[in-house]
């Protein structure tokens, strides 16, 4: 399978450089970085969004093996101390041991003594140099040590300091990594609404319909009101009789009288 995929790279890049020329790889590189963005395009959001948050997840160990580090960092450099203090402790009885025997090699009388026994001057000389070399290399010994402790605790707040950054930007990732999950339920949201239009067009063709309608049976209307308007005029317009006026009397006459008759037997 391997052997296959060579051979087809190979025969890609040789008609690639038959086509494009001295271009060829050029144009190679351009289509697979526009492959892979097309690619990275296509991946869904919440694979993202998990991913990233696996992401900041796997922070964890390497802030926890920091942590060690600085801790085991923490008790090495206590233990430096004590050995400073101890070494300083130390030094002091010396040094009182060493300005002993210096005041014992000015005795004018002629007495000396190591310790508890009767020495001449050539042994107190010898001791003296003797500590005075010890003295010297410790001395030495514990100026290496003070800054070795000061080094180290230098380095040490280096490293606090950088674990500190760690854990705060792993919050600071934590939070957005929760803002771009928030975000994406809003947008899903936001297109499930909107996957929900209805299609109102029918219902909008059903009222100007009606409001056509009803427009029309005002005109209709309006136009019958105007007609009989007309046909009062119209009316008016007939030749009456000459006596129209006695045939109304005579009318009123006769239903007056009626009517008088009926109230008279009531």
């Amino acid at each position: 399978m391997i052997k296959k995929i060579l051979v087809g790279s190979g025969v890609l890049l040789t008609t690639a450089a038959v086509v494009f020329g001295t271009d060829a790889y050029s144009y190679l590189t351009t289509s697979a970085k526009k492959v892979k963005s097309e690619l990275k395009q296509n991946v869904p959001l919440e694979f993202e969004i998990d991913r990233a948050r696996t992401m900041v997840n796997d922070l964890i160990p390497d802030i926890q093996k920091n942590m060690h580090i600085i801790a085991q960092e923490e008790v090495e450099i206590d233990d430096l101390r004590d050995q400073i203090a101890r070494s300083e402790k130390n030094m002091g009885v010396e040094q009182e041991k060493i300005l002993a025997l210096r005041k014992n090699l000015n005795n004018e009388d002629g007495r000396f003594h190591l310790g508890s026994r009767k020495a001449t001057s050539r042994e107190v000389r010898t001791e003296l140099s003797r500590r005075f070399d010890r003295y010297q290399t410790a001395e030495a010994t514990l100026s290496a040590k003070r800054q070795m402790l000061d080094a180290r605790e230098r380095s040490l707040v280096a490293a606090r300091e950088k674990l500190e950054g760690m854990l705060a930007a792993k919050r600071d990732l934590e939070v957005q990594v929760q803002n771009l999950e928030a975000r994406l339920k809003l947008l899903q949201a936001a297109q499930t609404t909107s996957r929900f239009q209805f299609d109102d067009s029918q219902l909008s063709r059903c009222k100007q319909v009606v409001t056509e309608l009803r427009k029309r049976l005002d005109v209709a209307e309006r136009i019958l009101e105007q007609d009989g308007k007309i046909v009062e005029e119209v009316t008016d317009e007939i030749d009456a009789p000459e006596d129209i006026g006695e045939q109304v009397d005579h009318y009123f006459e006769k239903d007056g009288a009626a009517s008088r008759m009926h109230h008279a037997s009531i």
